[in-house]
């Protein structure tokens, strides 16, 4: 049975990004793995109940809580769609997950340091550090051919 990979709706073209602009993943493993039914996409933060458009947002590395630019604490809305991600990949065996970087929700790797002036810092957002306390092999776009190798492996 092949592996099914949670994916960032936002690669896969749907207007989901906070500002309503479209951030697709062009790239021939994505359309291969969605010809194959493999992608069962989501956005935490829709799925957290928040707006397109909305206020971009960024996690206060002191208090952990994500806040809008206008100051307004969104922190609820992200982990409720983190947990709503969880429940997904839970539900459909996912072991696997492409989540867009630097997204307060999905990075990986880096995301924004909270003082919304554009500096990232390393760290994972809300929805990627869920998914990995459970086992779950969080990627982004910036390492996609590392996931290509290790989904379908019996190992892991």
């Amino acid at each position: 049975m092949q592996d099914k990979i949670l994916v960032s709706a936002c690669f896969l073209g749907k207007k989901v990004r906070y500002n309503g602009e479209v951030k697709s993943l062009s790239n021939q493993l994505i359309t291969q793995w969605q010809q194959e039914g493999r992608l069962m996409a989501i956005c935490p933060e829709v799925e957290g109940g928040l707006p397109v458009p909305r206020s971009p947002a960024e996690i206060n590395r002191n208090s952990g809580k994500v806040f809008t630019c206008d100051g307004t604490d969104v922190s609820e809305a992200f982990y409720l769609g983190a947990q709503r991600a969880l429940a997904l990949c839970q539900q459909f065996n996912i072991r696997f997950a492409l989540l867009k970087e630097s997204s307060p929700s999905c990075g990986s790797a880096t995301i924004y340091d909270g003082s919304f002036n554009g500096s990232k810092v390393e760290g994972a957002g809300v929805t990627t550090t869920l998914l990995r306390k459970h086992g779950i092999h969080v990627f982004s776009e910036k390492n996609l051919s590392e996931l290509a190798n290790l989904i379908d492996s019996p190992a892991l």
